[in-house]
């Protein structure tokens, strides 16, 4: 027999109090409840409660799946520098080289003359501003001091002297081509036995556009300085024993350099060509 709840524990009691007053039936029924209770205890001592999963409180979080490494992205790589700006060397004999790109002063720097004006490229073409006097550029790569032509084209935009006044070495001493000077049409070497341009057998007179390009190429070779502008002669003197120098306000353009004076001038397509050597 098995007490399942009250009412089993309910007719046991009562049949209980029956046996009492019936006692022929005591033993029966005493056997009977001892063999009830006994089986009532086994069934409740071997229920046992299935475990259930445990489920995380609010604050926990749930055990996740590992998440994915991703590999580290490459650092980039930072861009190459452009190279620098090479002066390069000096040509050998028979060869031409060009001394502006058309884009950059490259090894051209602007002389600090004081009071000049402003300097910069336009359309392949160095632009001398108008400055109080003098604006320039000199030259900062190697130099050829004999036996060598420079060639340029050269234009005045402005003004009314000199707009290519160009420093050259003869030797070691140095010398200036002076284009347009004193009053926009005087043209000669300056200086030759310490007399300028406008004072020695070099003078020439001549008629300057504004806007317009003049061709210009220039000979040093020993004993003797040659100019052509536009093919045309312009200069061509022997300077054996002669004393040959320049006018202070030319002394920053050595040993190469281009300047203007109180003049907007400009210049282009500048070449070195280094010449066979030739003895005095």
């Amino acid at each position: 027999m098995s007490l399942r709840g009250p009412a089993d524990w309910f007719r046991t009691v009562h049949r209980a109090c029956l046996v009492v007053l019936n006692p022929g039936r005591i033993t029966i029924w005493v056997v009977l409840l001892a063999a009830g209770l006994l089986l009532d205890a086994g069934c409740c001592c071997g229920r046992r409660k299935i475990p259930t999963e445990k489920q995380p409180s609010a604050g926990q979080s749930q055990s996740a799946a590992p998440a994915t490494v991703q590999p580290a992205a490459p650092a980039p790589v930072p861009a190459a520098k452009e190279p620098e700006p090479k002066t390069g060397s000096a040509p050998v004999p028979g060869e031409e080289i060009s001394l502006f790109d058309g884009q950059t002063l490259g090894p051209w720097k602007v002389t600090d003359f004081g009071g000049q004006g402003n300097v910069h490229v336009k359309d392949g073409a160095i632009y001398l501003e108008m400055g109080s006097y003098a604006t320039g550029i000199a030259w900062t790569g190697p130099v050829v001091r004999m036996n060598y032509e420079i060639t340029l084209d050269a234009m005045r935009a402005q003004g009314n002297d000199f707009f290519c006044g160009l420093t050259f070495p003869v030797g070691e001493n140095p010398c200036t081509l002076i284009l347009g000077g004193w009053g926009g049409s005087l043209c000669g070497l300056s200086s030759l036995d310490h007399f300028d341009a406008s004072e020695n057998e070099t003078t020439r007179m001549i008629r300057f556009e504004n806007g317009k390009w003049y061709h210009v190429r220039l000979r040093v070779v020993p004993n003797r300085i040659q100019v052509w502008l536009d093919d045309q002669d312009l200069v061509d003197v022997d300077v054996t024993g002669r004393k040959i120098d320049i006018r202070p306000e030319m002394d920053l353009s050595q040993p190469l350099g281009i300047a203007t004076w109180v003049t907007t001038g400009a210049v282009k397509n500048i070449r070195l060509k280094k010449l066979p050597e030739q003895t005095q």
